[in-house]
């Protein structure tokens, strides 16, 4: 004869998911007015920026590195393979450069051309004989 508790099972209480900002399930628990396609836009949104903060992290402190050739230092095996992840990382990252930087220096390029140019004037006018 079984014991009772392997006779009559009883179903585990259920666990609550953990949160998971990455998910459309998350996103559609905590708006559930929303629709699903907007749910997925967040859950992707919070993807991109988990992942995009993990690759800066990989770029970030690789200018001493890059510096150490130059400085008359010589690369290891080692600073090789952790140069070589680094310019991974940058060309990952490059399409958000792109989206976000590219924009700001098409407004900012004609103010910066027109201040290069009045210093430029400046120069000229002080440095010819009046």
């Amino acid at each position: 004869m079984k014991p009772a508790s392997e006779s009559d099972p009883t179903p585990d209480p259920v666990k609550p998911a953990a949160f998971n900002p990455d998910s459309t399930q998350t996103f559609q628990a905590k708006m559930p007015a929303a629709p699903v396609w907007f749910s997925s836009m967040v859950a992707g949104n919070s993807r991109e920026k988990s992942r995009l903060r993990a690759e800066l992290a990989l770029i970030k402190g690789t200018v001493p590195l890059l510096m150490k050739q130059r400085n008359g230092g010589t690369w290891s095996a080692e600073e090789r393979k952790q140069l070589r992840q680094t310019l991974r990382s940058l060309t990952s990252v490059s399409p958000y450069l792109l989206v976000w930087a590219v924009p700001g220096s098409m407004l900012i390029l004609p103010f910066l051309a027109w201040h290069l140019d009045s210093r430029r004037k400046r120069r000229s006018k002080r440095g010819s004989p009046v």
